[in-house]
């Protein structure tokens, strides 16, 4: 069992999925993981404390998981101009979705998790990630 000792905001307006992946990240890589279904509460979150990852939910009623990422980057500069902005993995039903394609090319976004996704894939990407 690896132990990445990871700070993760995961956002997804599925509470069951949050509950899936903070009970296999806190216990398979021992990451301390918050969640919330909702993005601006997220918002709020990520300008307070400081993440190693984000993993957030491509499509929400709201706000959509590339939208959140985009504002909190744009504001990170701001607020801290001077801390590591984390990167994203994006969770999508819609994986290959055009839009959910592109933001793959954008600067941050390192992976997407095809919904439904296993355990050890979300563990796997997750792994990958916290050892780069």
């Amino acid at each position: 069992m690896e132990n990445l000792g990871k700070k993760i905001l995961v956002v997804d307006d599925d509470v069951s999925i949050l509950r899936l992946v903070r009970e296999s990240l806190t216990a398979l890589l021992r990451c301390e993981v918050e969640t919330t279904p909702d993005p601006e509460y997220a918002f709020e979150l990520a300008l307070r404390k400081q993440y190693d990852l984000f993993l957030f939910d491509f499509s929400m009623p709201s706000i959509d998981g590339a939208l959140l990422y985009s504002l909190l980057s744009k504001v990170h500069e701001i607020v801290a101009p001077g801390r590591k902005f984390p990167p994203l993995i994006l969770m999508s039903g819609h994986a290959s979705h055009k839009k959910a394609q592109d933001l793959l090319r954008q600067p941050g976004v390192r992976g997407l998790l095809a919904k439904p996704f296993t355990i050890e894939r979300l563990v796997d990407k997750v792994s990958e990630l916290g050892r780069s």
